[in-house]
């Protein structure tokens, strides 16, 4: 069975705001996920490149390399082709569309990091019973 059905997804906070990187942090290791914090786009990237997490979560406005050159770089390396990205912004949800799988608008709410961690544990286990039933 594949490690991420049976183990919490690693995650990744590539944040600038130290008290929302904080939070984001708690609410993940209260899901049981264990995670990694960054604070700029250059040492995020560094941390996923050197230990692929699961999900990162970028924020859009970061100093030097901003959030939407850190998920285009994640996107293109193969080492972390396959990671689920999530972006945060206090900008309009809809004017993100497009740039990574999902988007988390500030300010967020526990809830919804739950449904992040449950949102990816569903589509992990569907696509490891898909690649068991071919």
């Amino acid at each position: 069975m594949d490690r991420t059905v049976m183990f919490p997804p690693r995650v990744l906070v590539i944040e600038d705001d130290q008290d929302v990187s904080a939070l984001l942090e708690r609410h993940f290791r209260e899901r049981g996920c264990p995670v990694a914090v960054a604070h700029s786009g250059e040492e995020g990237l560094g941390f996923a490149f050197a230990d692929p997490p699961d999900i990162a979560v970028v924020d859009v406005m970061l100093p030097g390399i901003d959030g939407r050159e850190v998920v285009r770089r994640l996107r293109a390396d193969d080492r972390t082709r396959k990671c689920r990205l999530v972006v945060t912004s206090v900008l309009d949800p809809d004017d993100l569309i497009g740039l990574a799988d999902e988007v988390l608008a500030k300010p967020f709410r526990q809830s919804a990091v739950a449904r992040l961690v449950d949102s990816y544990r569903s589509s992990v286990a569907q696509e490891s019973q898909e690649s068991q039933e071919e």
